[in-house]
């Protein structure tokens, strides 16, 4: 076998690995308090978790990364727009961190952070994305953005609607 067949070979083999991975991200269907009516988007930072609230108490959890320190915010909410392989302009306090930072990223780019899907939310320059990242999904890593997994956000975006209701909680 050739080195540039084994090269081709290891790295087919390692994408479909990361596919298989990302193709197990699955919600868990849990139970949940509070008076939320079915259809709301909740984020319990503080858990850093978001559920998707679905009749009688039930909700489907997914597992997100969320604000760092001093990023994190709460607040009701909805979802202005919704957006596949979303281009992304880094936000003012991004670029003033890291000037160096492209004005604008395309969908699809393994350097853009809104992966393969997002929806924008009302009133602010947060979303709730995808990532390229999927170890960053569980931490307190964003500028207040809820980061979730490719196949999680997928999954999301195909069960509800702009118009929908996301409530923070820390």
């Amino acid at each position: 076998m050739s080195i540039k067949i084994a090269v081709a070979l290891a790295a087919t083999l390692g994408a479909g690995i990361v596919m298989s991975s990302a193709a197990q991200a699955r919600p868990e269907l849990v139970g949940i308090n509070g008076d939320y009516a079915p259809g709301t988007i909740v984020v319990k930072t503080h858990e850093r978790r978001l559920y998707l609230v679905l009749e009688s108490g039930r909700a489907m959890r997914y597992p997100v990364g969320v604000g760092k320190s001093g990023k994190q915010w709460a607040g009701t909410t909805r979802i202005d727009g919704k957006y596949l392989n979303p281009a992304w302009s880094p936000p003012s306090e991004v670029k003033r961190d890291r000037p160096e930072m492209p004005d604008v990223i395309p969908g699809g780019s393994p350097r853009n952070p809104m992966g393969v899907a997002a929806m924008t939310l009302a009133g602010g320059e947060y979303a709730i994305h995808g990532t390229n990242v999927p170890g960053s999904v569980g931490g307190f890593v964003s500028y207040g953005c809820i980061r979730m997994l490719n196949g999680d956000i997928s999954d999301l975006y195909q069960r509800v609607s702009v118009g929908t209701t996301v409530t923070v909680t820390r």
